[in-house]
């Protein structure tokens, strides 16, 4: 399964997001650091969730890594978060 399935398929089991939006940004990045050649390393995510309400921001970052596990976290260079209010 790609990494971008993966991730939205956690996020969604973890929060019901309202809006998710996973973005592989990894083209963006090709021979810069980080970059594996699998072009599957670099990631954007928007979401919106009622779950993450309330949390600070460093706990909102918590939360997805959270969800998205360590082993999922440990094959992914970079990920960029966008959580909407």
């Amino acid at each position: 399964m790609p990494v971008v399935d993966e991730i939205r398929e956690k996020l969604e089991q973890a929060f019901a997001p309202e809006r998710l939006e996973v973005v592989n940004e990894s083209h963006r990045h090709k021979g810069h650091a980080g970059d594996d050649g699998s072009g599957e390393s670099h990631f954007h995510v928007t979401i919106r969730a009622g779950a993450l309400a309330g949390m600070s921001r460093v706990g909102r970052h918590r939360a997805i890594h959270t969800a998205l596990g360590p082993e999922l976290i440990g094959r992914i260079h970079a990920l960029g978060l966008t959580v909407e209010a």
